[in-house]
């Protein structure tokens, strides 16, 4: 039997859990043959063209720079290089062209999300930490705080979560103020992470006894210096905050539902994901009849969407019946590269920014921009 092979050392081959000495991504100016085959995308990022223009000798080519994509991305449509080499500009652009993108207005106020669904593996935390980091990449100054004692969004975030670092416990048990316990994330300039340890699993029983225990997160967060209104706080003011809760509608998730003024609910395109959101509804309608009246189901967001299947497209139909405008447009596909992230400790918008997660994944969060500015 003939062997074939793409070249390169064997070893550096992924396997999982990621222990490989080669990051995937590594080599910026490259888009993997896996995930042309995954994804639809480019072989190489290349281009067809010599230093002088002429067409070059057959199997030479000429790598392009973040700069050469710059210049040339506007001018695409009159572009006459190949397809695929159009598409490979435009993975080259996603990776080192984060800057060029226009940044969104910033809302006159902290805007603060409650990321919920008591039913697991619906996307919550994924859908968390890539909006979070997409609104980073858009020009907005974001806080997410990871109120899982799994801690998965300290993970794709980034950032140290091991018993003994200062996090959510030491905010919501021992009074600590919120700002003291904050990290500042790898993924972006203005990501901050108030990280979770294994300790906020006992937190629950240990708050039991307290006085407005439910409120002991809104507490923490409103008294965040930077948390407040473009008139009090002007640019240093967050723009978003986004609370990571459990898979459970426990003390810790209702702690977050009071903090909150917004709710987002990921949804996954199943139909057993529709099954626990009845009652995760009446228990939004509860707190915002005792504890928060200012709770509003802002944003549904369809996760793991398979466009091949009718049942996908069936759930989503019925998710946009029942909620109209509160769903956003932008549903978020099935994708590797997306599950693959959290290994090397990043979200997907770094990971692989121009796989087709990570598009869907910014591009919902400047709808969830754009939605909120129009309110």
């Amino acid at each position: 039997m003939t062997e074939f092979s793409t070249g390169g050392d064997p070893s550096a081959e992924r396997g999982y859990p990621q222990k490989g000495p080669i990051h995937p991504q590594a080599e910026a100016d490259r888009v993997s043959r896996e995930t042309a085959a995954a994804d639809g995308g480019p072989e190489t990022d290349v281009s067809r063209e010599t230093e002088d223009g002429s067409a070059p000798k057959p199997g030479t080519f000429r790598v392009r720079t973040a700069e050469d994509i710059a210049v040339t991305a506007p001018h695409f449509e009159n572009d006459h290089a190949t397809p695929l080499a159009r598409a490979a500009e435009h993975t080259v652009l996603a990776r080192h062209g984060v800057r060029l993108r226009p940044p969104l207005p910033r809302p006159d106020a902290t805007r603060i999300f409650v990321v919920a669904n008591q039913k697991g593996g619906v996307g919550k935390t994924t859908s968390t930490v890539n909006v979070a980091a997409a609104m980073a990449q858009l020009g907005q100054r974001v806080l997410v705080v990871d109120l899982d004692p799994q801690g998965n969004a300290s993970t794709a975030l980034g950032v140290e979560h091991r018993r003994g670092v200062a996090s959510t416990y030491d905010a919501l048990v021992d009074g600590v103020p919120i700002i003291d316990v904050v990290s500042v994330s790898p993924e972006a300039d203005q990501l901050f992470v108030v990280p979770a340890t294994i300790d906020l699993a006992g937190a629950e029983i240990e708050l039991v006894s307290v006085v407005a225990r439910e409120g002991r997160l809104r507490k923490a967060i409103h008294g965040h210096p930077h948390v407040g209104t473009a008139a009090d706080l002007g640019d240093e003011r967050l723009d978003y905050v986004f609370i990571d809760c459990p898979p459970s509608l426990g003390l810790l998730t209702l702690n977050a539902l009071v903090a909150g003024n917004e709710m987002m609910i990921p949804i996954q395109a199943e139909y057993y994901a529709l099954e626990g959101l009845g009652q995760l509804l009446e228990t939004v309608d509860m707190v915002k009849a005792h504890l928060n009246p200012g709770l509003d189901v802002s944003t549904i967001l369809v996760t793991m969407y398979d466009a091949r299947t009718r049942l996908a497209a069936g759930v989503a139909e019925e998710v946009r019946e029942h909620f109209g405008d509160q769903v956003l447009k932008t549903t978020i596909p099935r994708s590797v590269r997306v599950s693959e992230a959290p290994s090397y400790g990043q979200t997907v918008m770094t990971y692989d920014p121009g796989s087709p997660g990570a598009l869907c994944y910014l591009e919902a969060a400047r709808e969830i921009a754009t939605k909120g500015a129009r309110a």
